[in-house]
């Protein structure tokens, strides 16, 4: 631990409102008495009101005004920190080795009743998300430190599945978004000329170029993101009317998705009603075969149409498996 740490760990230990020995401190912390005596001078030095008292039941505590300063987290921020950092290791967070160190603080300076209620609710709280063999670790390591210190980037990225090599571009890194169980770079594409998203585990090397860049100012990566998501709209097509019918259920998973809850125009019971571009309506095939016979299609007959070419495309496709 460095000098900051072990300070840091005195003013835990000495805020539980106990008077402790420079002893006591001292094995606690596995350090020699003469070092606690510095890191409680510095203490001292930076402003922390630390008594000393002399003695048999002598030893250091904290002035109570201090004790109820909101210098560390009460219950519920415990917790709600400690649920945080499950959610976090869950979904890839890059640097999950500090988390950890951060969340055994947490747990080794709380009271006995803090530390077993976070225990109690931390047994009860899980998060089930795709298993991760931490690869992509030192990757997102390298992105997000380029988004916050503004260096380019040179990147070997694979577009797709087939076999096609990787391509080689230079990249500004503007900033990262987890959606959907995966993380997505978003950037100034030099090869491109345009902003654009990658998907991290696509990337293949990385390396940081001495040059730097400024983010635009204003700019969202979110936004942004969940924009190129959409087909583009055009003012001049003419919004399509679509009519889905179905189980309730089935809708209502359907009217949430976020392809379509941008859309919705009315919605009963057993029907929703949508307006899309033209485009979009291309889109929703694949999405609507996964509902099976929970769902159908009123309209338009277009849609009807290429539903029944994606189940014939598919058909085909596995007839050709069949022994």
């Amino acid at each position: 631990m460095s000098k900051a740490d072990h300070m840091l760990s005195i003013l835990w230990m000495l805020k539980s409102g106990k008077r402790m020995t420079a002893k006591q401190l001292a094995d606690e912390l596995e350090l020699h008495v003469r070092t606690v005596y510095r890191y409680i001078d510095a203490l001292c030095a930076s402003g922390v009101p630390i008594i000393a008292d002399s003695g048999h039941n002598g030893g250091y505590s904290l002035l109570h005004e201090f004790t109820d300063a909101p210098l560390l987290f009460d219950l519920e921020e415990q917790k709600a920190l400690v649920h945080a950092a499950i959610f976090a290791q869950e979904a890839g967070y890059p640097y999950g080795n500090a988390l950890n160190r951060a969340v055994t603080k947490l747990k080794r300076y709380t009271n006995p009743e803090q530390s077993d209620a976070i225990d109690r609710h931390t047994a009860g709280f899980d998060v089930i998300h795709g298993l991760s063999d931490g690869s992509a670790e030192s990757v997102l390591q390298e992105l997000e430190t380029s988004v916050a210190d503004g260096y380019t980037l040179v990147m070997e990225y694979h577009k797709g599945y087939g076999k096609t090599p990787p391509e080689s571009r230079r990249i500004d890194p503007y900033g990262l978004v987890f959606w959907k169980g995966r993380w997505y770079m978003v950037g100034y594409c030099h090869l491109r000329g345009e902003i654009r998203s990658f998907r991290t585990d696509r990337i293949q090397a990385l390396s940081r170029t001495e040059h730097r860049f400024e983010r635009p100012d204003g700019f969202s990566a979110r936004q942004h993101f969940l924009g190129s998501l959409l087909p583009d709209s055009e003012p001049s097509q003419r919004p399509v009317s679509v009519r889905i019918h179905g189980r309730p259920q089935a809708l209502n998973d359907l009217c949430g998705h976020w392809f379509l809850e941008h859309a919705l125009v009315e919605r009963t019971e057993e029907e929703a009603h949508f307006m899309l571009e033209e485009r979009a309506v291309d889109f929703l095939p694949h999405l609507l075969l996964s509902y099976g016979r929970s769902l159908h299609v009123e309209e338009p007959q277009r849609l009807k149409e290429k539903m029944v070419n994606t189940i014939s495309a598919l058909l085909k496709h596995y007839e050709q498996f069949l022994d």
